[in-house]
């Protein structure tokens, strides 16, 4: 009788690194702060331009706050946090949290802001059906599904000047410079990022959250965005060489 002989998971590769602008796109705040914020500050630190593009404003997060209330002061956290791993934009499209629809509305409004930023990576948040493989992973919320996988169309509808030609109209060029659309949060990661340098800002941004983070647990809201950037990033450690990293699933273009 055979042994069956495991075999430890493949490495992952260096992300890519020869791009100066990214467009990072997911549906709500924070979203980026628990998926990549250390690799953030690790690109900004090296000069590299990273625009935040919101898909909702959150408000429907929290569920002691109206949505009315909620708004503003997600936005203001957002942008807070953003300033903390070195991004000064931050916008939003107000499509309603928690109702996010795919379409080409969606896709429209995503392929309008990278012709306006004319990213060479894109970034966005896991827009499979699960968190982690298989019957035992998590449902994912329609939200992530949705903006991710517009993302991964809008990337190629940015350059098709056919599709969506009002675009075109309204002075928005086609751009047909995004060279990767990177996933962050997928459980078939490809590249990774060391977020050594980033990681103690990768804490803080989170942190940034604070009001949302109370509403989310009893626990310690330094200690929780401390143990949450630890473990996530620590996940990947030991496919790139023993280092905490933010890891991709990387779809070239």
């Amino acid at each position: 009788m055979s042994e069956k002989i495991e075999q430890d998971p493949p490495q992952l590769e260096e992300m890519p690194s020869d791009w100066q602008r990214a467009l990072a796109v997911v549906a709500h705040p924070d979203d980026l702060e628990y998926g990549c914020a250390a690799a953030v500050a690790g690109w900004t630190d090296t000069g590299k331009e990273v625009t935040y593009l919101l898909v909702t404003r959150g408000e429907a997060g929290i569920d002691g706050l109206d949505p009315a209330t909620c708004a503003p002061l997600r936005e203001r956290e957002q942008r807070d946090s953003a300033a903390v791993v070195g991004v000064e934009a931050v916008e939003f499209l107000d499509h309603r949290d928690g109702v996010i629809e795919y379409g080409l509305g969606l896709r429209r409004d995503i392929a309008a802001a990278v012709r306006r930023h004319r990213p060479e990576l894109v970034i966005t948040l896991n827009h499979r059906d699960t968190w982690g493989p298989g019957p035992g992973g998590f449902w994912n919320t329609p939200d992530h599904r949705a903006v991710g996988r517009a993302t991964l169309d809008a990337a190629a509808d940015a350059g098709n000047r056919w599709i969506f030609p009002e675009l075109t109209e309204q002075g928005l060029d086609p751009w047909t410079g995004v060279r990767w659309v990177a996933v962050a949060g997928s459980h078939l990661p490809t590249h990774a990022v060391d977020a050594r340098p980033g990681l103690e800002r990768a804490t803080r941004s989170l942190l940034a959250h604070r009001t949302y983070i109370e509403a989310l647990t009893d626990q310690d809201a330094e200690e929780y965005c401390r143990a949450f950037v630890a473990e996530s990033t620590g996940r990947a450690a030991a496919r790139f060489g023993g280092r905490p990293a933010v890891a991709f699933e990387v779809f070239p273009r």
